[in-house]
């Protein structure tokens, strides 16, 4: 049956990547590379949804620039991949070596308190996630996964520290702001296109995006403050740096839309001090205002 055939080959790729957490870091980074190359040239689609997000976005680059950007976030990519190896099977000291904290003082401070970590969708977002469970118990949306066997290893390799509240989007918001009204620190992930429930047009770069207001209306009913975590993949053996950044003053501002453009903006800082390591292959703009044109 094609089903078996599935599972029997995603285990295969499973064992694969097992095996290869026994490499040093800077032997597994340069095989990440070369699958995300590999990756860049088999995926048509998603290479294409990257180069349209890039062209939309950032429109000053010439076509050569964009192409050599997008080749970059493949090779980024197809690390981060091969090296949640570590994070999903590594032990928890290898797991402190790889991914450095600068900032977790902040997170600290406020034990016990309302707390959300807003978590923009960068290559490393995993690492410092896992990251942060070797210090402190965390809720989490997660979204479930088409195949069974993998749905289960991604929630026992994100959890595997601590206690940590793993949220499927289908139980909604609401296991979430229990969490968060309990002291639960809340990693938040809301840079993505939901659709178009709960979401207004503001700018991301040179394009508009449909971004939710979950942010606003989670601190309002909960008090919770919002922390920035932001993780950057260091180069060759590096491994990662998660920056916990001050918590946002004046927030929420009473007006969704403009927290929402705070938000974004924010976001467009970080990607352009590492822009290869954002997730353009996101259909990130694929919800558009009644009477344009669908851009994927």
């Amino acid at each position: 049956m094609p089903g078996e055939g599935v599972v029997l080959l995603t285990r295969i790729v499973v064992a694969g990547v097992w095996i290869l957490r026994f490499l040093p870091l800077d032997l597994l980074a340069p095989i990440g590379s070369a699958l995300g190359s590999l990756l860049y040239i088999l995926g048509r689609e998603r290479r294409k949804v990257c180069l349209i997000n890039l062209s939309r976005c950032l429109p000053e680059m010439t076509e050569r620039e964009r192409v050599a950007l997008a080749k970059a976030h493949f090779r980024a990519f197809g690390r981060s991949v091969l090296e949640r190896s570590i994070l999903w099977w590594g032990s928890r000291e290898r797991v402190v070596r790889l991914v450095r904290i600068v900032g977790l003082e902040r997170v600290s401070a406020l034990k016990g308190q309302p707390l959300i970590l807003l978590a923009p969708h960068f290559v490393g977002l995993d690492a410092g996630c896992t990251r942060l469970t070797c210090e402190i118990d965390m809720a989490g949306i997660y979204a479930k996964q088409k195949n069974a066997f993998f749905d289960a290893l991604l929630l026992s390799g994100r959890t595997r520290f601590g206690h940590q509240l793993a949220i499927s989007r289908q139980e909604g918001v609401r296991p979430a702001l229990a969490a968060l009204k309990r002291g639960i620190p809340f990693y938040y992930l809301p840079d993505q296109d939901y659709g178009p429930r709960d979401a207004i047009f503001v700018p991301f770069f040179s394009a508009s995006a449909a971004t939710i207001t979950g942010l606003s209306r989670m601190t309002r009913l909960t008090g919770a403050r919002v922390l920035p975590c932001v993780t950057r993949m260091l180069p060759g053996g590096a491994g990662y740096e998660l920056s916990c950044y001050p918590i946002w003053e004046n927030f929420p501002s009473g007006d969704d839309a403009a927290d929402a453009r705070r938000m974004n903006a924010f976001i467009e800082e970080r990607v352009r001090e590492m822009p290869e390591q954002y997730f353009w292959t996101h259909k990130r703009f694929k919800t558009r205002p009644p009477g344009e044109a669908k851009w994927y």
